[in-house]
């Protein structure tokens, strides 16, 4: 009992020790984070309100070296700043912006933000998953350029692959989309889809049927909540194109046996209810974001109005 004693009165103090130098080791790293980024910040000229001139002055592999064990931390500080840099633009932008069109922004910094985020860490999905989806409708080589490197450093992750097959299927080259999906679709854990996908770039790569087929998955897989929204905008968007070919040819058939346009929509309600549309209280017929289709009786055609949401006419 006394042997037992003297061992807990000699190890007390050293588990006390390390306590206290692991408490240390956390202050002195939280403090650094803060003076590095103040350094960082330092080594940039204050940007205008448009972020128009604004550049990275160091690299994502120099910011890796200075960040010693703590580059999980630093990583998520650029996703941040990358997100707040978007938001900005945005908020200073007259148009009306929405996210997976951005193409008219100038957002010459994003690619560097988020090609330093990954190489601070390769397993960070978030701004990955942000470089396929939004970059390339600024950047399309760096947006594969940062995939591919993301594919590098997770060569087991499959949802890597399906975003990769995403950007070459935006850009029409189905051949590659096809070839990535499939070499996708090897991996442990893969969903059987992405074999079905690759077949489906041979043969209907530019459907509208593929094309919902995408973003439905991009919207049922996990991921982030900004990516999640603008596949919930682009199936809106699909609907809508599909519920407008219905309509015109409503409107088309009307006006060869009427020899006019309809002057409302009341005179082709019945028509608008029986391909199960809703309609509102004027007989309109609403897109999928709830806002009435606008009726231009000049061309006998239909559009979106002011209100969408759909966001893409």
């Amino acid at each position: 009992m006394i042997i037992a004693g003297e061992n807990m009165l000699t190890t007390a103090p050293d588990q006390s020790r390390r306590t206290f130098a692991l408490l240390l080791v956390m202050i002195v790293g939280t403090i650094g984070i803060v003076f590095m980024a103040r350094w960082l910040d330092s080594r940039r000229t204050k940007p205008d309100p448009t972020f128009e001139q604004e550049k990275l002055y160091v690299t994502g592999q120099t910011v890796r070296r200075l960040s010693l064990s703590f580059n999980g931390l630093v990583a998520d500080w650029y996703w941040m700043r990358a997100l707040q840099y978007v938001g900005n633009k945005v908020l200073n932008t007259p148009e009306d912006v929405q996210f997976g069109d951005l193409s008219q922004l100038d957002l010459r910094l994003l690619a560097p933000l988020l090609d330093t985020a990954t190489t601070l860490d390769p397993q960070f999905m978030e701004p990955m998953e942000y470089a396929a989806i939004v970059l390339p409708e600024v950047d399309m080589q760096e947006a594969i350029r940062i995939t591919k490197k993301g594919i590098a450093a997770n060569p087991s992750a499959w949802r890597l692959y399906h975003l990769l097959g995403y950007i070459y299927w935006r850009q029409r080259e189905f051949q590659a989309a096809g070839e990535v999906y499939g070499q996708g679709a090897t991996l442990p854990g893969a969903p059987r889809w992405m074999e079905a996908m690759k077949a489906r770039m041979a043969t209907e790569g530019g459907s509208r049927n593929l094309a919902r087929e995408i973003y439905t998955r991009m919207y049922e897989e996990p991921g982030d909540s900004k990516v999640k929204e603008m596949a919930r905008r682009r199936l809106m968007q699909l609907d809508s194109l599909d519920e407008r070919d219905e309509i015109r040819r409503v409107l088309s058939l009307f006006q060869s046996k009427a020899n006019r346009c309809p002057s409302s929509w009341r005179e082709i309600e019945s028509v608008m209810r029986s391909l199960r549309l809703t309609l509102d209280s004027t007989g309109a017929p609403l897109d999928p974001s709830g806002a009435p289709y606008v009726l231009i009786k000049a061309n006998c055609d239909v559009d979106l109005g002011a209100k969408s949401e759909v966001g893409f006419k």
